[in-house]
């Protein structure tokens, strides 16, 4: 498996930015797609955005689409989530999911993945 750590998670007024990354222990090509996933409280976990590791190939929630964008760098084995025009209701834990060794049949979906990052907390307040 590999090992996820995001970071840049923090508060921001409703307009603002943000840039999320996810740092990965390996980055090869056993890391088919990685995945961003979000959970409010007391709401179910939310698909984000995902990236298709060797081809690039990216893929939005309509609730974020024009807003946010998902890129990787694969030297440092990391990838980000950018995220503009931010509004309140995308508070919530943001958590980096990677799929390892398996194919992918849905971005969208959490059972997709083989690996977790712990998240990092965004609040935007109004």
């Amino acid at each position: 498996q590999v090992q996820l750590v995001e970071s840049g998670g923090g508060s921001v007024q409703a307009g603002g930015s943000l840039r999320l990354s996810c740092a990965a222990s390996r980055y090869d090509s056993s890391v088919n797609c990685m995945g961003w996933f979000r959970q409010a409280p007391g709401k179910e976990r939310e698909w984000v955005a995902s990236i298709y590791t060797v081809y690039g190939s990216t893929y939005y929630a309509d609730s974020v689409k024009g807003r946010f964008t998902t890129s990787q760098d694969n030297a440092k084995k990391t990838m980000y989530l950018q995220m503009t025009s931010l509004k309140p209701e995308a508070t919530a834990m943001y958590s980096c999911a990677a799929a390892v060794g398996v194919v992918v049949g849905s971005p969208r979906n959490p059972a997709s993945y083989t690996s977790w990052g712990q998240g990092t907390q965004v609040t935007v307040s109004s």
